[in-house]
């Protein structure tokens, strides 16, 4: 069972930076790909970035490559976004996922999700 929290979220100019949290409340000890997606005014949900359990790969949506990073953290299921020079099109809410499927970039896999943290980019 995987019981997924997100945290870091808040208000910030374009061009800065926030970093965001998911961390399993849950008791399982297996090893979860993890994924960030998010969901912009008026839009559907969309993927953002993955990564598998091991750590060792990684997904980026083209939208955030090269502006976005997810790491995963020392604690089991836990995941991190850092996000960089962040721009208004970048408003969603965004939501921690997990899944234990092979595949790892599509909406489809994910089985587990957090309940979401708001990011607000002003211009």
């Amino acid at each position: 069972q995987v019981r997924l929290v997100e945290s870091g979220g808040g208000l910030v100019q374009a061009g800065g930076s926030l970093t965001l949290t998911c961390a399993d409340s849950g008791p399982t000890a297996f090893q979860y790909a993890l994924a960030w997606f998010r969901q912009a005014p008026g839009k559907e949900r969309e993927f953002a970035a993955s990564i598998s359990g091991s750590g060792r790969t990684t997904y980026y949506a083209p939208s955030v490559e090269g502006r976005f990073i997810i790491v995963r953290g020392n604690a089991a299921n836990t995941a991190y976004l850092h996000m960089n020079v962040l721009q208004p099109d970048d408003t969603a809410v965004y939501y921690c996922a997990a899944t234990a499927r092979a595949q790892i970039d599509s909406e489809g896999t994910y089985d587990y999700w957090g309940q979401g943290t708001q990011v607000t980019v002003s211009s």
